[in-house]
């Protein structure tokens, strides 16, 4: 495995220079009260490490870090503490990904956009798990995935990338939340561009009025039955193929469908972790000169 201190040593000065505006000298977010001594930016730091080399767990993170790192990292704090701080600071996580993103992303007006399920428990087992159902509104529900030709309990992820493979947004949904809803959610960050989508965005009305308002153009394969059928261009259904491999991705290096969360900010905050830590990788490796999706040795 990658040495995780010479990594951390990697990712530290990324993470703080995207925080720059917000943290004082020793890397705290600028806040009133007592500062800790293992800051924030090395809380973030130290998290994204993890999620890049495949540490799902924190049970094993600091068996590892205790067992191997100790000297590394004198001020460590314990794990409950590393799991209650990194919930606190999901903000500024997010902050992390967006200025890299910023950085990553060229003049883009071309985007793609999927959705996977995010599995809590075996389906049935869904009547007996208390598993992030700590409020109803974002208790996991029932779903469907056409893709798999499966049914699920649990979450939606949802994804827009770029066609280089950035992630510009995502989001976390209920299993049972309609794929075209999160386009509407996402609908006022986005303008006069091309987005691709599957079957799940079929919708003629909708994408006469996206076009109309904000000036896209939604293109998604027709169903064989619909008056006028065409088939999508091949380019475009190759196209389409960058996000799956990127959600591919997700699944196999970050482990994204694999949950130890309690809660669903738990939950939600593990996956803005993968997902900035994937988008650290990218620019790694564009730094470096590599191909950037091959994040699999983005820390070689």
């Amino acid at each position: 495995m990658h040495n995780l201190k010479s990594n951390f040593d990697r990712i530290k000065p990324i993470v703080k220079e995207s925080l720059a505006n917000f943290i004082d000298s020793n890397g705290n977010i600028n806040k009133i009260g007592a500062k800790p001594k293992f800051s924030d930016v090395d809380l973030i730091a130290l998290s994204l490490v993890a999620e890049s080399l495949s540490i799902n767990s924190e049970n094993l993170l600091f068996a590892k870090l205790r067992s191997e790192y100790q000297e590394d990292f004198p001020l460590l704090i314990d794990r409950s503490q590393f799991n209650r701080r990194r919930k606190h600071l999901a903000k500024f996580i997010n902050i992390v990904r967006e200025t890299l993103v910023q950085k990553l992303l060229p003049a883009e007006d071309t985007f793609i956009l999927d959705s996977m399920p995010v599995e809590i428990c075996k389906f049935t087992r869904a009547k007996r798990i208390k598993i992030c159902k700590e409020s109803i509104e974002t208790a996991p529900e029932y779903g469907y995935c056409a893709a798999q030709n499966t049914h699920y309990f649990g979450y939606k992820f949802h994804g827009v990338c770029s066609l280089n493979g950035v992630i510009t947004s995502f989001d976390l949904s209920k299993a049972n939340h309609a794929d075209i809803q999160y386009l509407r959610d996402i609908e006022p960050y986005y303008a006069n561009c091309l987005m691709l989508g599957d079957k799940a965005y079929l919708d003629s009305e909708y994408q006469l009025e996206l076009f109309e308002t904000r000036g896209i153009q939604l293109n998604t394969p027709m169903r064989s039955n619909q008056k006028n059928y065409r088939r999508q261009p091949a380019l475009f259904r190759k196209v389409r193929k960058r996000i799956e491999t990127l959600f591919s991705q997700l699944v196999d290096q970050f482990v994204i469908r694999v949950n130890y969360a309690k809660t669903f900010v738990g939950l939600a905050t593990r996956i803005l972790s993968k997902v900035t830590a994937f988008t650290l990788l990218q620019f790694l490796n564009s730094i470096n000169n590599k191909p950037l999706n091959h994040i699999k040795h983005a820390l070689a």
